[in-house]
């Protein structure tokens, strides 16, 4: 029994189709059935019923599924232990970052890139619950993001600053100067905000009908960067994190009141793993970046 074999085994466990599965093995569809059929062979075992239109998992195929995880896992491990041997002269960290975490990755990365010129980056941005779901598959080996309400108990969560929700807005606005502000305050005003299921969207949103208001949203956007150049550009504001401004002199975030809106940025991690000394490397270099800007 080989890795090659259970990796394959695993990928058409989790599409249950041989056809998405080779595309995203990057191999042909008859190098992967052949595969499939050595192991089987070898098990004395038939993993999958299949015909023309559907793939199954057999009770032999389901009993596999969790051996072959812990197998490639493990030795996914020990190659990471390897690597870590060189003093981070080579390797992959595999980082998934939500969009509000953005200005701070690409600071922190290029110090990260400055001492460690041979170790590669490979930067995912999606939402926090994709971005969980994938460290949970060991396709990532760091998320940043805030800190969910539920979260798998497989990732384990290392605070790292508290932070609040806040309205964007120029330094010459008219709010600018306010310590704090309610959502009364802003009703009237025109927004352009994160998209529906981005987190500082799911914050606001909670707050939005716990107070039985409705914002003038104009415009919605899954990135951070745009909703910080057309509050600049427009009348328009934007509500997201304070921090996401933090390096922004011309931009200020007012917080809005209230314990709803506050939100813990962590680095998450899986639990049981072994983790990358990269990966610690990173969350020294994120804790020196928090502290140099008092988040």
């Amino acid at each position: 029994m080989e890795l090659r074999q259970l990796r394959f085994f695993l990928k058409v466990s989790e599409t249950l189709n041989f056809s998405e599965a080779s595309k995203q093995l990057y191999i042909t569809q008859s190098t992967l059935t052949q595969t499939i059929k050595q192991l089987e062979t070898e098990l004395g075992v038939v993993l999958f019923d299949r015909n023309s239109h559907e793939v199954h998992l057999t009770e032999a195929g389901k009993e596999l599924v969790d051996y072959a995880n812990r197998t490639v896992t493990a030795a996914d491990d020990c190659m990471a232990r390897m690597t870590d041997l060189t003093q981070m002269k080579c390797g992959t960290l595999r980082i998934g970052v939500t969009h509000s975490f953005s200005l701070m990755t690409a600071e922190v990365v290029t110090e990260f890139c400055r001492l460690y010129p041979n170790m590669h980056i490979d930067i995912t941005y999606l939402r926090m619950e994709e971005l969980i779901d994938k460290l949970c598959r060991h396709e990532l080996d760091v998320v940043l993001s805030y800190k969910p309400t539920h979260i798998s108990k497989k990732v384990e969560s290392v605070e790292l600053f508290k932070d609040q929700l806040g309205v964007v807005v120029p330094q010459d606005h008219e709010l600018a100067s306010r310590p704090s502000l309610t959502l009364a305050d802003i009703a009237n005003y025109s927004f352009a905000l994160p998209a529906k299921g981005l987190q500082a969207r799911n914050v606001l949103e909670r707050l939005l009908v716990a107070h039985n208001i409705t914002l003038n949203t104009r415009v919605e956007l899954n990135i951070a960067t745009p909703l910080l150049r057309l509050v600049r550009k427009s009348k328009m504001l934007t509500v997201l994190s304070c921090s996401a401004v933090a390096t922004t002199p011309d931009l200020c975030a007012i917080p809005l009141e209230g314990e709803e809106s506050s939100m813990v940025g962590c680095f998450h991690t899986l639990k049981g793993v072994y983790r990358k000394h990269a990966a610690d490397e990173m969350l020294r270099l994120l804790k020196e970046y928090i502290a140099f800007y008092k988040m």
